[in-house]
């Protein structure tokens, strides 16, 4: 408020500005009632209100209403006139409190009576000050200088004012608290409060730019207030707002973000004078400067990256953020279509033509007999593909499906070609088997599949790398089964010629485990090796420690034969070659246990359900609290097979099996270690044909066969000890795609490596109850080199020696020939160079660490779990890691979690995280580059 001055242009009131006027001039009036403005008042403004006033407070102390009456007079009569009529109308003394507000647009008001103007609050003309009103309605003190200098914001502030007020803004207005209350008000941009917790950024831009009134709200302002907004959010936001804010002005606002992705063809490598006139096109009459078109493109594709990583991370906002990643790219690619971009854009890594551009160049590379250069093709093309930011929101799949077919692409140019014949043939078979070739079934399962959503072109692709994988199988089947042959004539288990035989699993592996805890038997009917390696990959670190009698592998079992259940189960449950139902498996494994002083139980399919609100039956449960060795068989995948319900694409998890998850966490809550067994594998139906004419035939996979008698080129003839059917003589088939019975979704009984194998998997709670001699297996070992690519995993990985439990041995003095040959005074051999761990453990700084954390692990552990670290590029399982400590000459650790937390306290100096837990605890990871920098080493 300000005195009036003489050829000053009167400006347009309305009842806000008067209320703004009032709110700082009635503390001063002392009693008076009239108040003389310069201005117009606004046409159509109302001639009487109410209004609250903080200054007028009743005996509660509420604020009380004052009755406001507005004219506009043209001249000082007029003035005086309008005075004389309010005090005539209010007389008394229930008006005695209403306020005249008398605006004028008089030239010249010094003629006013004395006596007026002795009325008159401030006894003088006052003027309006927008800046001060608006202070006012944010309830500050003082105002930025800034908000003075744009001459539009206080009008446009006025204006703009909800219903309820503005919120206060604290002792002063500042132009960014203005300026983030104005776009709220005016197009619904941001929530209207400046703060540094919730910024005002692109992404919330961006995300304005789609809602469905905010871009025609700001059309509708005025120039200068339009190019006022544009102004500061530029220095707000960035230099991507003013082109956005341009589309929204030419009612393009729906299709900025999709053009900022189409628009990035002209920062690419395809960039043409072509491209360039067909972008220019869809942007229509919206002009942009190159630099602004990349910061531009920049930005949105900054703002649809953390979109699809919220997406795909999940959480409250991931459907919210799928869905606005899947409306901006469907119409992006809807854009370039129309603008016959769809060819320049191939390298897009956001719009799905892109994924499938990539998806085809990967295509390319697959051929039928690579070899390292088309290997390496391979590699680089899948890289590209899980490059694409759409590759796991929206093609987890075939993402999949492209990884495994250049895993068999990686498998065709490694490995065994075939199996030796002779002594050991079977047992290195199956162990082959198990640790490398049932892999190789895991990706042709996953291959046979294929993808409905890709082209012809790619799928084709795949079927030309599943049918050379799926040959080199055969060859392996059929040298299998020859040698299987040979050695069935004369097997048994006092001669098994290295092989673990299935009525041993229980002898060679529960039993050592049952003297440190008895185990949980789970026997995982058909169970391939396939599907083991599914599985174990998932069962393993943080929560179960892998091991098994031999270092750095898995055991391996031969199926009794025909490996079929009656055949099979019932022979590794109880311990011996026999064939039976439930009965002869219940009662041959108590007798079986009960031989060697333990209380056993074994639980079928019937008996697991529990009651209302139990997964598992009471008696399950109790059994798994109690303290003798507990059996239980789930028939999930035997059954699936069965009923013509192969797994989803050929994939089996934990939670897939009915029952598994629960009896592995009722096994670990009581500290039970876990035998995890098949009775036999299975193939999956890849017939393409009707069932083999043949006779006798018993099964779909075997047939009772004569001595001597001719077996097809798909079959072979198998007679001993081990054959319970058939007399002692049958004939089986050894090609997975052939069958004597009408189709299911798979088979056993044959004599497949896939069927004839038996996986065992044992895992435990704890590694201090590995039994003596028996080895912990780290991820890294149990999986073939070429499943993962060296550039993901670290080459290297699994050369990390397995864990083995101590032995007491005694130090040895030199040989007394070692003493004969040594030369005097001969120059001592040259030292090894120190590797990067002993280098950090024998730093200062790490004496330092070494005093804050007691009873921590020895120097050489670590300095050992150092190297392996960094020859594995940073990056190893727990169990790597506990084995890594134990190849240093100590023991394994106890629980690699903890030591873990240990090495963490001793590397991640001042809190720097040099060493980490990542995957969800299930690997570790070392920054080596950190590392050298905070212990102040070189490699």
């Amino acid at each position: 408020m300000t005195q009036a001055t003489s050829g000053t242009a009167v400006p347009e009131i309305d009842q806000r500005a008067v209320e703004a006027l009032l709110w700082t001039a009635l503390p001063h009036a002392k009693g008076c009632r009239l108040v003389l403005v310069s201005g117009r008042y606004r046409e159509g403004a109302p001639a009487e209100f109410t209004t609250r006033l903080a200054q007028d407070r009743a005996a509660d102390g509420e604020p009380q209403q004052r009755r406001i009456h507005v004219s506009h007079q043209s001249s000082v009569l007029g003035i005086v006139d309008a005075w004389q009529n309010h005090l005539a109308r209010h007389a008394d003394a229930a008006g005695g409190g209403d306020v005249l507000v008398v605006t004028t647009d008089a030239p010249d008001t010094r003629p006013m009576p004395l006596d007026l103007r002795g009325e008159a609050i401030g006894r003088s003309l006052l003027t309006v000050d927008r800046v001060e009103i608006v202070k006012q309605r944010f309830g500050a003190v003082d105002v930025d200088p800034r908000i003075r200098r744009e001459p539009w914001l206080a009008d446009a502030l006025l204006a703009a004012e909800p219903a309820g007020g503005w919120l206060p803004v604290g002792s002063v207005l500042t132009l960014d608290a203005a300026m983030h209350a104005l776009v709220h008000a005016r197009i619904g941009l941001g929530d209207g409060v400046s703060t540094d917790a919730v910024p005002l950024d692109v992404e919330a831009l961006l995300t304005w730019s789609r809602t469905p009134g905010g871009p025609a709200r700001f059309t509708e302002l005025q120039m200068e207030e339009r190019a006022g907004l544009t102004g500061w959010l530029e220095r707000a936001v960035g230099d991507s707002a003013p082109l956005l804010l341009a589309l929204a002005q030419a009612g393009r606002g729906g299709d900025a973000m999709a053009l900022g992705v189409v628009a990035a063809v002209l920062t690419g490598p395809r960039a043409t004078p072509d491209a360039a006139l067909a972008v220019g096109a869809l942007f229509g009459s919206v002009p942009f400067r190159p630099d602004e078109l990349r910061h531009y493109t920049r930005a949105v594709e900054g703002v649809l990256a953390r979109w699809i990583t919220q997406a795909t991370a999940g959480g409250p906002r991931s459907a919210e953020a799928r869905t606005g990643v899947l409306q901006v790219l469907e119409q992006a690619d809807g854009l370039a279509d129309r603008a016959g971009l769809r060819e320049a854009l191939a390298d897009s890594v956001f719009l799905p033509s892109g994924f499938r551009a990539r998806l085809r160049a990967l295509a390319a590379t697959l051929t039928p007999r690579p070899g390292q250069r088309a290997v390496a093709a391979a590699e680089a093309a899948l890289h590209q593909l899980r490059g694409h930011h759409l590759a796991d929101l929206l093609f987890p799949e075939q993402v999949q499906l492209a990884e495994m077919a250049v895993r068999l692409q990686r498998w065709l140019t490694t490995g065994q070609a075939g199996i030796a014949a002779g002594s050991g043939a079977v047992n290195a078979a199956v162990h082959a088997h198990l640790g490398d070739w049932g892999w190789a079934d895991r990706a042709l399962n996953r291959l046979w599949a294929g993808d409905g959503a890709a082209d012809p072109h790619v799928n084709e692709a795949y079927r030309i790398v599943h049918d050379a994988a799926r040959a080199r199988r055969d060859h392996l089947d059929r040298d299998f089964a020859q040698a299987l042959a040979t050695w069935t004539q004369h097997a048994t288990s006092t001669a098994p010629e290295g092989a673990l035989l299935v009525e041993d699993v229980l002898r060679r592996i529960a039993v050592p485990l049952a003297a440190q805890r008895p185990p949980l038997i789970l026997l995982l009917d058909g169970m391939s090796s396939a599907v083991a390696a599914q599985l174990g990959e998932e069962l393993g670190a943080p929560r179960w420690t892998e091991a098994a009698p031999e270092p750095g592998r898995r055991a391996a079992a031969v199926a009794a034969i025909p490996s079929v259940t009656t055949v099979s189960r019932a022979t590794l449950l109880t311990g011996a070659l026999v064939r039976g139902g439930q009965s002869v498996e219940k009662d041959g494994f108590a007798a079986f246990w009960r031989k060697r002083r333990h209380e056993a139980v074994l639980f079928h399919k019937a008996e697991l359900p529990g009651p209302a609100g139990h997964r598992l039956a009471p008696e399950v449960i109790a059994a798994i609290a109690g303290d003798g060795v507990v059996g239980v068989v789930l028939n999930t995948i035997d059954d699936a097979l069965d009923h013509g319900q192969e797994s989803s694409r050929g994939h089996w998890t934990a939670s897939s099996v009915r029952y598994l998850s629960e009896l592995l966490d009722a096994a670990r809550g009581q500290g039970r270690p876990v035998v995890l067994v098949a009775d036999h594998g299975h193939v999956l139906d890849r017939t393409l044909e009707g069932p083999l004419p043949a006779q006798g035939v018993e099964s779909a996979r075997w047939r009772i066969g004569r001595p001597g008698e001719q077996s097809g080129e798909d079959e072979i003839q198998l007679a001993g000890p081990r054959v319970l059917e058939g007399g002692g003589t049958l004939t089986a088939l050894w090609r997975e795609d052939q069958r004597y019975t009408p189709r299911k979704a798979g088979y056993h009984g044959g004599a497949a490596l896939a069927e004839m194998t038996v996986p065992v998997l044992v895992l435990l709670p704890s590694a201090e109850i590995l039994p003596p001699g028996w080895s912990v297996l780290s991820p890294e070992a149990v999986t073939p080199p070429w499943w993962h690519d060296a550039s993901r995993t670290g080459a290297n990985a699994a050369a990390v020696p397995p864990a083995k439990t101590p032995t007491n041995k005694k130090k040895t003095k030199p040989a007394a020939d070692d003493l004969l040959f040594q030369v005097p005074g001969a120059a001592p051999a040259p030292a090894s160079p120190l590797t990067l761990g002993a280098k950090v453990v024998d730093t200062g700084v790490y004496a330092a660490q070494k005093q804050f954390v007691r009873k921590g692990p020895e120097k050489k552990a670590v300095a050992a779990v150092i190297d392996h670290l960094a020859e594995a590029d940073g990056t190893l399982s727990l169990a790597a890691v506990s084995a890594a400590a134990a190849s240093s000459g100590g023991r394994a650790p106890r629980n690699a979690e903890f030591f873990v937390a240990a090495l963490q306290r001793l590397l991640n100096v001042e809190g720097y995280p040099v060493l980490g837990l990542i995957d969800a605890g299930a690997r570790v990871r070392l920054d080596i580059a950190l590392l050298k920098d905070q212990f102040g080493v070189t490699a």
